[in-house]
């Protein structure tokens, strides 16, 4: 690449990353990783043995979970495009699908027998509660970024 376009893929990169905050970043990479790296993965190359999916702290295996692995796909592909481009639709829906987040770490380590129990749920639960309330909270966010670009 010359040095021109290195410098202009650069300075938008770094400009898009300063459009969210950094905890808000983090999530998006997240989707990013999942959309295009982890679920080809888990739809295409993982055998159906092996699949997993956890939906609300329920584990299903097997051919369930791949018949509902592309769910989890298209909510992160939506993730991803809708950090990317902070539509305002993302307030509230990622906070409700981080608050679902939430309830399946606490319920998983209730009813699966690989769960830690009433510790590990609480510890789990609480961890993943600070990105949903920061995602609940987040709807000025969402609202000035689609403001900017109308």
């Amino acid at each position: 690449m010359e040095p021109n376009r290195i410098q202009r893929l650069s300075a938008a990169v770094a400009e898009d990353y300063r459009r969210r905050p950094l905890w808000m970043n983090l999530i998006f990479y997240f989707c990013v990783y999942m959309t295009f790296v982890y679920m080809p993965f888990d739809l295409f190359l993982k055998p159906v043995a092996e699949d997993h999916e956890i939906w609300f702290g329920f584990s299903l295996s097997g051919w369930w979970a791949k018949a509902t692995a592309p769910l989890h796909w298209l909510i992160y592909g939506l993730g991803a495009y809708g950090f990317r481009h902070m539509k305002p639709w993302m307030w509230p829906w990622a906070g409700v699908y981080a608050a679902q987040v939430v309830i399946a770490m606490v319920v998983w380590n209730f009813v699966n027998v690989r769960g830690g129990g009433l510790n590990a749920a609480i510890i789990s639960g609480l961890i993943f509660t600070v990105p949903m309330v920061a995602l609940l909270r987040a709807r000025d966010t969402f609202q000035s970024e689609a403001s900017q670009t109308q």
